[in-house]
């Protein structure tokens, strides 16, 4: 029988962390890759005893958000187990960011999961001009949490990180750079680095796609090894991630696209 070493919440958050240890983006670059309306799909598979199975679907949307002041854009992302695996581990997690469409610069933030019976809440609100966060923190057997804490400039949340990676040249990279960013999770900053290693044109299940190919590694050792972390982006417009491989102190994995909807290019 395959046993899992650690909860549930363990996989999930270093999934996420190696699906966004991947670029530094400026605050100011511009975004033309990303629209409302976007619906991306993905299996997530996990290694058990030896045999890959696919445990999860990860689904990532667009919508507009209109405020009082301004029009942003929702970024979502919702990871749940599939229906078989509920008696073994249920997760079910949502993921969002409200951001500025034009940049994709991160004003507010929001963290909602429950993991086989373990819940938190977490939300920040970013101030870009002090480099701050508000967060305010709930679990189910505890208070509400406020802190605020400083940030670097251009720290970003798991979300809006994950979306612009695609407002990266990778075209203009040469072969074995290296690139270092910051992303901010759990109330603490994660240094990360990516590799370029080149164009690799692979199949996929929205056809073969030329895409970029990246190593990633990450300060806290939430990625193992060297090049054992490597994800596929479309070399198009688009630069949506379509596949990806990863190993983590709890085993390792593969994220593959199912479908992609109202893409911009």
């Amino acid at each position: 029988m395959f046993v899992i070493k650690k909860t549930p919440k363990s996989f999930m958050k270093q999934l996420l962390i190696f699906l966004l240890c991947l670029a530094n983006i400026s605050l100011n670059a511009q975004n033309n890759a990303v629209v409302a309306g976007e619906k991306l799909i993905y299996t997530a598979s996990y290694n058990m005893s030896g045999i890959l199975t696919d445990i999860a679907q990860v689904t990532m949307e667009t919508s507009e958000a209109k405020t009082s002041k301004a029009t942003l854009l929702r970024l979502k992302c919702i990871a749940s187990t599939y229906s078989k695996w509920d008696n073994f581990f249920k997760i079910v997690d949502l993921y969002e960011s409200y951001v500025n469409p034009k940049n994709l610069t991160p004003y507010l933030y929001k963290r909602d999961i429950n993991e086989g019976g373990y819940y938190k809440f977490m939300k920040y609100t970013f101030n870009h001009k002090t480099n701050t966060i508000n967060s305010v923190q709930r679990r189910r057997t505890n208070k509400e949490e406020n802190k605020n804490f400083s940030i670097n400039a251009g720290t970003k949340d798991i979300v809006s990180t994950l979306y612009s990676i695609r407002l990266f040249d990778y075209k203009n990279m040469s072969l074995g750079a290296k690139k270092s960013f910051t992303i901010v999770f759990d109330r603490e900053e994660v240094k990360a680095q990516i590799t370029y290693l080149g164009k690799e044109t692979i199949s996929t299940n929205i056809g073969k796609k030329e895409c970029y190919k990246l190593a990633l590694s990450s300060s806290d050792q939430v990625l193992q090894g060297k090049n054992n972390n490597l994800l596929w982006l479309t070399a198009d417009e688009n630069k949506i991630i379509v596949y990806g491989k990863f190993k983590i102190p709890v085993g390792n994995g593969e994220l593959k696209i199912k479908s992609a909807q109202g893409l911009k290019n």
